[in-house]
């Protein structure tokens, strides 16, 4: 299990070099809410494009190595795992001088555009790290069918906003 001693490591490291990067998935909602809330496999992470060599070179650091043969792979994301087995769900974005964010999902020119108020901040273990806001994770989870831990996610995100967790699919 990804802990939060690791998360907070993982961000200082990138920090220290240079690199801007905001949480995503489980562990981006535990920063909304300001506490861990279950345990997490992985930490997903969104960098600035243009920092990736820094991000790559920071993290190998820590003992990470790009995992080969993870689908959907680049250009919309990739990942990286060190040998205890904790992964980094990577997403590279491509700023607007508005502070809007384009991922970028396939060769065929297929996007998503992050508006600029989807770059927020949160809290683990007190420490005040960067994450994506309530709307971009309410955003995130719908359209599919949700899995225990999307609705567990879901109801820490209403009970602690009071935001209307209702899922479409």
């Amino acid at each position: 299990m990804f802990e939060a001693r690791t998360v907070l490591t993982v961000l200082e490291t990138l920090r220290q070099a240079g690199c801007e990067v905001w949480i995503g998935g489980g562990w981006g909602i535990d920063a909304l809410v300001g506490r861990a809330t279950r345990p997490h496999g992985d930490l997903d992470l969104l960098h600035r494009a243009e920092q990736e060599p820094a991000v790559i070179a920071a993290l190998e650091e820590l003992g990470y190595a790009e995992r080969e043969g993870v689908e959907p792979g680049r250009p919309a994301r990739f990942v990286m795992g060190d040998p205890r087995g904790d992964e980094l769900d990577l997403h590279p974005l491509l700023f607007q001088p508005d502070g809007s964010a384009v991922q970028r999902l396939d060769e065929r020119g297929g996007v998503f555009t992050y508006p600029a108020a989807a770059f927020a901040s949160g809290v683990i273990e007190g420490v005040r790290v960067p994450c994506l806001s309530v709307d971009q994770q309410l955003y995130f989870h719908q359209g599919y069918e949700p899995r225990e831990r999307d609705l567990h996610d879901m109801a820490r995100l209403s009970e602690t906003f009071g935001v209307s967790a209702v899922w479409r699919s």
